[in-house]
């Protein structure tokens, strides 16, 4: 991600899923860092107070603690939340909005696994992804491993991201699979889960 992040050079990262909001932290981290190298070689001094790059991430049950915890680190100035399902209309159009705003845009999928829910995820966000930039379609090795490890959830072999990948990829030419980050990898969570945007 850190490879795809400075390759890109986004000014927008869109991430379902927040969790503990250690994803958000490290790709404000990244923003911030391509900040401070696009402000010193331009030769002006970096004012984290005027950030226009962005991480947007989304989940359906923000956590009050790790809401106070992201909202007080020093990165917070480049993230912003929306509580709600990913795959509600609202929020879809609340995405859109912001997206709008940006021309570099990196989308990260992390939520619900189940084939139905990233297949929806895909159709609302791949299609903000910009030219060359990508979307990472995370989990996508539940496919590769046993049912018996996922005894709890409602994901499995045949039902989980990387089903919705090929899925959504049948009916859309914009996206490929790239799968020369996967290849430098011993190991990844996301194998054909790595879309490069190449048309639209």
């Amino acid at each position: 991600m850190q490879e795809l992040i400075w390759l890109t050079r986004p000014d927008l990262i869109i991430e379902t899923g927040i969790a503990h909001g250690g994803s958000l932290i490290f790709s404000a981290s990244m923003l911030a860092m391509l900040d401070v190298c696009d402000a010193f070689s331009s030769g002006r001094g970096f004012d984290q107070r005027r950030v226009s790059r962005r991480v947007l991430g989304i989940d359906i049950d923000i956590r009050e603690h790790n809401f106070q915890a992201i909202e007080a680190h020093p990165l917070a100035p480049y993230i912003e939340m929306i509580q709600g399902s990913s795959i509600d209309p609202q929020v879809i159009s609340m995405v859109k909005d912001t997206a709008a705003k940006h021309s570099s845009i990196l989308v990260c999928l992390d939520s619900n696994h189940t084939h139905e829910h990233v297949l929806a995820e895909l159709n609302a966000y791949a299609p903000l992804v910009t030219k060359g930039s990508y979307c990472v379609v995370f989990d996508t090795i539940i496919e590769d491993l046993p049912e018996s490890m996922f005894p709890d959830r409602p994901w499995g072999p045949g039902n989980n991201p990387k089903t919705a990948v090929w899925e959504y990829l049948k009916t859309n030419k914009d996206f490929e699979i790239d799968r020369s980050i996967q290849h430098k990898l011993l190991i990844t969570v996301a194998p054909d889960g790595f879309l490069k945007r190449i048309a639209g």
